[in-house]
């Protein structure tokens, strides 16, 4: 071999290294990095509307806002995680918040049982969905579906159509409160993302709902339940839906039957656009939150524009649709070839 055969030779061995190098930084933290950059862009270029816009007040604003689509987000992506969909989201947020201002009907007491029971009860709907799609081999979108329908006529029935009832006092205070300054429910929401992150990247259970969803048969030979962990995504689906319900029947003071409608093609638009596959199998739940926040972050500069609610949903699919392509693993893979490229020079 010739001195420079062999000078060849290690040139592409080095750069061959470089191109691993950055391959080690996956989708995932790009698309965090730039799901949070573009908010605060948006929050930023907010302020040419009004200068009451870009500062921290509507910085608190939006995460307040957006903390009723991350609670349902979370489930939504563990659903979508393990190759399922739940469109029950709507109803459960619903019944959440029924529940909440006819059970506590303006009253403390027994709130501290009667919260966890509203979450059990939409738990063991949230099973039932799960026990339909993997043992009755029902499709996710129409098993949710159906389930949505019928928990949403309970409701009406349970109602007589109008809900009464407000929730406990204290829910109320909860999120009118300020810690340090900062609103409580902008704390709730960082508690809640921090066990929820917990949850799903560093727990067992999380990484087994990674398995199922990369390849279901592999899992089910590797000896893993694919039946209870599929059941378990829709039960915690269900569960963070019903949690969202009482948050916002203690937000707004009451409930409607209406209320959960907002939420469902947001639920799943925060996963996609957060980076998650809608095949399942990969996701970050801090990607969900970017998504969500973005989301908020662009309805509300939409509404602050008067803008027709006909071409607000226009322009949040287009942004939808435009992150999507920005965010596709082949533009990620020119960045890990540019930035092998950049090494090696």
């Amino acid at each position: 071999m010739s001195v420079e055969d062999d000078m060849t030779a290690t040139d592409a061995a080095a750069a061959a290294a470089d191109t691993r190098g950055a391959a080690r930084i996956g989708s995932e933290p790009i698309t965090i990095a730039v799901i949070f950059g573009i908010t605060v862009l948006l929050i930023l270029s907010s302020r040419f509307i009004s200068p009451a816009f870009g500062g921290w007040s509507q910085t608190e604003t939006i995460l307040f806002l957006s903390s009723f689509l991350v609670f349902c987000s979370f489930g939504q992506g563990l659903v979508i995680l393990v190759r399922g969909l739940d469109l029950s989201i709507a109803s459960m947020i619903t019944l959440g918040g029924v529940l909440t201002t006819t059970w506590l009907a303006g009253s403390n007491d027994g709130i501290w049982y009667v919260i966890p029971a509203i979450l059990a009860v939409s738990a063991a709907i949230g099973s039932i969905s799960g026990i339909g799609v993997t043992v009755l081999r029902i499709p996710p979108f129409i098993m949710t579906l159906a389930m949505g329908i019928i928990v949403y006529s309970l409701c009406l029935g349970y109602t007589q159509g109008t809900p009464r009832g407000y929730p406990a006092p204290a829910l109320a205070d909860l999120m009118r409160a300020h810690v340090l300054g900062v609103p409580a429910p902008v704390l709730l929401l960082a508690v809640f993302v921090a066990i929820a992150v917990v949850l799903q990247s560093w727990t067992t259970f999380g990484r087994r709902l990674y398995a199922v969803g990369n390849n279901p048969v592999a899992a089910h030979v590797s000896g893993l339940s694919t039946r209870r962990l599929t059941i378990g995504a829709y039960a915690i689906s269900a569960m963070c839906a019903g949690f969202t319900g009482i948050a916002l029947a203690a937000y707004a003071n009451g409930a409607t039957l209406r209320m959960g409608d907002d939420y469902l093609l947001p639920s799943i638009a925060a996963v996609v656009v957060g980076g998650s596959s809608i095949l399942g199998g990969k996701g970050n739940f801090l990607g969900t939150v970017g998504g969500a926040i973005l989301l908020t972050t662009l309805g509300t500069i939409l509404a602050a524009l008067g803008i027709e609610q006909g071409w607000k949903t226009i322009i949040e699919g287009a942004v939808i649709l435009v992150a999507l392509i920005i965010l596709r693993e082949s533009v990620y893979e020119a960045i890990r070839v540019w930035m092998g490229r950049t090494s090696a020079g």
